[in-house]
C-alpha cells in the first residue's frame, strides 16, 4: 500500500511538472511583437480597410478598372478585355467582412464607443453590399452570415429589397454616430470622429439614392423623400470635413507606384477624357497625363493643350499599339509611378456630394440652394484637391486659387437648359473619379448614358452585343457549385434564366 501511494505521488509530481513545462513553453513561444488578443479597435481597422482600400491585387487591376470606364487605353500584353467591353465574373469575397462586423459589435458592447463601432459596422456593411448588388443585381443579403446556424445556402434577395435594406442600415448608422464618441482603430483621416463619420454616412446615402433615380417613384424606396430628409438634417460633408478614404503611405502604397515603365508606362489617356478636359480648359489634364512625345518633337511645348493626345479606346488594338510606338499619345502622368503617396484614395467627397445635390435640385428632389451654386462648389472642391498634388507634375500649368476662381467661363460656365446642366454635372463627376472610384463612373454611365462611351462593333469583345457596353458582372462560379438552386431562381426572376453581361438588372429598368 505504501508503494502504491508513493507511485501516485510520483505521478502527480510528473503531471504537475509537465503542465508547468507546457506553460513555460507557451510563454517562450509567444511572439512579444504579435497581438494575442482581439479588441474592438483592431477589428474596426480591419473592417474599414476592407471597404476603403483599393480591392485589386496590383497595378493592372487599377488600370483595368479605369479601362472599363474608358479613362485609359492599354498598349501592352495584348488587348485588355475591359477596354474592349468584356466583363467577367465577380466574387462574393466581400461577404467575409460580416463575421468581423459581428465580432466588432460584440467586443464593443458596454464600452464608451459602442455606438460609434455599431455605426462603423452598419456603414461598412451597407457600402459592401451596395457595390456587390450594383455589379450583379439580386444576391444573398438577409440570410448571409448564418453559417454557424447551418444555413450554407442563403436565398437571393431582390435588388429592391437589398437597396431598401442598405438605406435603412445607413439611417441606423447615422443615429449611432449621432450618439457616438471618439473611437480608436479608424485608419481614415477622420481619426475616429463620429461627427465626420455621420456626415460621410449621409453622403453615401445621397449617392445611393441618386443611383436609384430611375426608381424615384417606387414606394418601397421612397427615394425623393429620403433624399430631402437627409439634406434637411444638415449633417452632410462640408468643404472642411475632408474625404472618406485612405492616405497612401509606405505600407498602403498607391497601386501604380514603382511599377515597370514597360508595364504602366504603356497606359494611355483616352480621347474621351482628354478632349473633354480640353473643352473645359481644365488644367487637371496636365496632372493626369504627359504630353505626347511626337507633339513635343514637332515643336509644341508641354503647356500647349494641343500637345496632349488621347486614344480612341475602341480603336483596333494593333493600330493603337503602332501609334503608341510612334509616340503619338499622352501616357498617364509619371507621378503615378514615381510617388508612393500621391493623391489619397477618396471614395466620398464634398465635391461629388455637391454635384449630386446639383442634380437633385434640377430634378426637384430638393428646394434649397441653387443647382448653379452646388455645381460650382463641387467643381471648386475637386480642383482644390488636384491643386494639392505636387506642382512639379503639372507641366507648367499648375492649378492655383486664381485659376479655380476663374474656371467657370466658356464651356465650364453653368448652362441654361436642364438637359445641358445635367451633362455638365455628370461630366464633372466623371472627371473627378479618374484613378479613384472608376467603377463608380461605370455605374453612373449605366444610369445616364453619359459621357458617351466609344463603341466599335469591329473591335468589341462583347460577344452578344457588339454595339453595346456590357451592363453587369456574372455571378461567382462558386454559386453554381454551392448555392445552385437559389442562383437559378434569381436568374429566372431577373434575366430569363441566363447569367449574361448584357442583361439589365432591376435598378436599370
Amino acid at each position: 500500500m505504501k508503494n502504491k501511494y508513493k507511485y501516485i505521488g510520483i505521478c502527480a509530481i510528473l503531471i504537475f511538472s509537465l503542465l508547468s513545462s507546457c506553460n513555460q513553453f507557451e510563454e517562450m513561444n509567444t511572439n512579444p511583437d504579435t497581438t494575442t488578443t482581439v479588441s474592438a479597435s483592431l477589428l474596426c481597422t480591419n473592417v474599414v480597410l476592407k471597404v476603403a482600400k483599393f480591392p485589386g491585387i496590383d497595378a493592372k487591376a487599377m488600370i483595368s478598372e479605369n479601362a472599363l470606364s474608358k479613362y485609359v487605353g492599354y498598349a501592352n500584353e495584348g488587348q485588355m478585355g475591359t477596354q474592349y467591353n468584356t466583363i467577367g465574373g465577380t466574387d462574393f469575397g466581400g461577404l467575409t467582412i460580416l463575421p468581423n462586423i459581428e465580432k466588432l459589435v460584440e467586443y464593443a458592447i458596454g464600452s464608451p464607443s459602442e455606438n460609434s463601432y455599431r455605426g462603423v459596422g452598419k456603414f461598412a456593411k451597407a457600402l459592401m453590399f451596395y457595390r456587390l448588388t450594383m455589379q450583379v443585381g439580386d444576391m444573398p443579403y438577409s440570410e448571409t452570415n448564418q453559417g454557424e446556424s447551418g444555413n450554407f445556402r442563403p436565398k437571393y434577395d431582390t435588388q429592391e429589397a437589398i437597396l431598401t435594406g442598405i438605406l435603412d442600415e445607413l439611417k441606423e448608422a447615422d443615429q449611432y454616430f449621432a450618439n457616438g464618441t471618439t473611437f480608436a482603430g479608424d485608419p481614415t483621416p477622420y481619426n475616429g470622429d463620429p461627427a465626420k463619420w455621420r456626415r460621410a454616412t449621409n453622403a453615401l446615402a445621397l449617392k445611393i439614392l441618386m443611383s436609384l433615380s430611375k426608381k424615384e417613384n417606387v414606394a418601397s424606396l421612397n427615394v425623393k423623400a429620403r433624399f430631402a430628409e437627409i439634406v434637411a438634417s444638415g449633417n452632410l460633408l462640408t468643404n472642411t470635413t475632408g474625404y472618406f478614404g485612405l492616405v497612401y503611405n509606405s505600407i498602403n502604397k498607391q497601386p501604380i507606384y514603382s511599377t515597370s515603365p514597360l508595364f504602366t508606362g504603356r497606359t494611355i489617356l483616352s480621347s474621351l477624357l482628354v478632349n473633354n478636359l480640353k473643352n473645359l480648359n481644365d488644367r487637371r489634364m496636365y496632372y493626369f497625363g504627359e504630353p505626347a512625345p511626337a507633339e513635343i518633337a514637332s515643336g509644341k511645348t508641354q503647356t500647349d493643350p494641343n500637345a496632349y493626345v488621347g486614344v480612341d479606346v475602341a480603336m483596333e488594338y494593333s493600330q493603337m499599339n503602332a501609334n503608341h510606338s510612334a509616340n503619338k499619345y499622352s501616357l498617364i502622368n509619371l507621378r503615378y509611378q514615381k510617388e508612393e503617396v500621391n493623391e489619397p484614395r477618396m471614395l466620398l467627397t464634398y465635391a461629388e456630394q455637391q454635384l449630386i445635390l446639383a442634380e437633385a435640385r434640377i430634378k426637384g428632389w430638393i428646394t434649397t440652394g441653387t443647382a448653379k451654386d452646388y455645381y460650382e462648389q463641387g467643381v471648386k472642391s475637386a480642383l482644390a484637391s488636384t491643386m494639392a498634388v505636387k506642382s512639379e507634375y503639372a507641366h507648367g500649368m499648375a492649378i492655383n486659387q486664381a485659376y479655380i476662381d476663374g474656371y467657370f467661363t466658356g464651356e465650364a460656365a453653368f448652362k441654361t437648359t436642364s438637359a445641358d446642366q445635367l451633362k455638365q454635372i455628370w461630366m464633372q463627376r466623371y472627371i473627378l473619379n479618374f484613378f479613384q472610384d472608376a467603377h463608380g463612373s461605370f455605374f453612373e454611365y449605366r444610369r445616364t448614358s453619359y459621357p458617351e462611351f466609344p463603341i466599335n462593333a469591329a473591335t468589341s469583345l462583347n460577344e452578344n452585343n457588339k454595339n453595346g457596353i456590357p451592363m453587369r458582372w456574372l455571378y461567382p462560379s462558386s454559386e453554381t457549385n454551392y448555392n445552385r438552386e437559389n442562383l437559378i431562381e434569381a436568374l429566372d426572376r431577373q434575366y430569363e434564366g441566363f447569367d449574361e453581361v448584357n442583361k439589365l438588372m432591376w435598378l436599370l429598368k
